[in-house]
């Protein structure tokens, strides 16, 4: 039986104010891979370089800013110009395991060096708030167990940027956001839980496996879409014979949960 994720294929959201929805409080989440990207619409600008210093996440219920997550310790950090960032070239800012859970914005947190380039003459970019609880982008996006999202963050520069009366420029930035599960997972339970079982998925060219816990459950995550073979196997000591289940079918973005197994 497949449980289908619900999750928005390249959806464009507006960037907005904080969702107040509650997040369930279970302690116990899964991890579900993330990746954050970052491009850029063309605009009528020589250059405009904005300086990314992180990437944190916030989940539904979280309004404190103290509480943001930064995604990870790893964050291609530096100073990109938006306008190298079209015609489908992107930056990659963060790619890492996170939380699952009802996630509610990505905020891009700059430091100071951003800059704009007009007829050849570089003005300093004014970002309000951009260097404290940073650039918020909405994405109202459930993170399953086990699946691989890809976040595409899309600035349109010539929306985000405001002439100010004195001659200077303001970021104003208006974002899309777009997310792609590139990925599907495979789930079930194992018995009887004496014994820990690795479950190996296999279809040629792929081979993926993971071991049963305590209450005999297992979940091979980032799974390709495609036709797989699960094979479940006990320290031969123990005096079982491998079982094999074939035609497992995954897709992007779903969980298959297969039937339970039980050695004799």
């Amino acid at each position: 039986m497949k449980t289908y994720l619900k999750y928005a294929l390249m959806s464009v959201l507006a960037f907005g104010i904080v969702s107040c929805d509650d997040d369930d409080n279970n302690s116990e989440r899964g991890e579900a891979r993330m990746a954050v990207r970052l491009t850029d619409a063309p605009g009528d600008y020589d250059a405009v370089f904005i300086d990314v210093q992180d990437v944190v996440i916030k989940y539904n219920g979280n309004n404190d800013d103290d509480d943001d997550i930064t995604i990870s310790n790893d964050v291609n950090a530096g100073v990109y110009d938006l306008l190298e960032l079209t015609a489908g070239t992107n930056v990659l800012l963060v790619d890492d395991q996170v939380e699952t859970g009802n996630l509610s914005q990505i905020r891009l947190i700059l430091g100071s060096d951003n800059t704009i380039v007009v007829d050849g003459e570089t003005f300093p970019l004014q970002t309000p708030s951009a260097q404290q609880s940073g650039l918020k982008v909405q994405v109202n996006e459930t993170l399953e167990d086990g699946i691989f999202y890809e976040f595409l963050l899309d600035f349109d520069v010539d929306e985000s940027i405001v002439q100010q009366g004195n001659g200077g420029y303001l970021l104003k930035p208006v974002i899309r956001a777009s997310v792609e599960a590139e990925s599907g997972a495979i789930s079930g339970t194992v018995l009887p839980l004496d014994f820990i079982t690795e479950v190996t998925a296999t279809n040629g060219t792929t081979e993926i496996s993971a071991f049963t816990n305590e209450t005999g459950q297992f979940l091979l995550a980032g799974v390709p879409s495609g036709t797989y073979t699960l094979t479940y196997q006990i320290d031969a000591a123990a005096g079982f014979e491998t079982i094999t289940v074939t035609d497992v079918n995954v897709e992007v973005g779903a969980i298959t949960t297969v039937d339970a197994v039980t050695f004799q």
